[in-house]
């Protein structure tokens, strides 16, 4: 089985953001993740990624908003997309963009 691609969209969120969303579904686990999906979701604003989410191999599950970046313990494709746009609807309250 070669990966799927379950989602792929781009949300217009305002003029100057949107947020980019990819799920797979892949044959094998992202090491080190424990489950069959890999996914990429970005909030762009302006020309500036302002928070994502993915899985990278290796690299472990991080969850970046602005220039942090922390671990995201991830479950199903239906919550990390909740999680993400909590944290975009958050980040917009926070810079102003309520």
């Amino acid at each position: 089985m070669k990966a799927a691609v379950l989602l792929r969209r781009r949300v217009v969120i305002a003029k100057d953001a949107f947020a980019e969303i990819v799920i797979w579904r892949v044959p094998e686990s992202v090491e080190p993740s424990d489950h069959a999906f890999k996914y990429r979701l970005a909030y762009v604003v302006g020309d500036q990624c302002v928070v994502r989410y993915d899985n990278e191999r290796r690299k472990g599950v991080p969850r970046h908003l602005g220039s942090a970046e922390t671990s995201y313990s991830f479950s199903t494709p239906d919550q990390v997309m909740e999680d993400f746009f909590s944290d975009i609807e958050r980040w917009n309250h926070e810079n102003g963009r309520s």
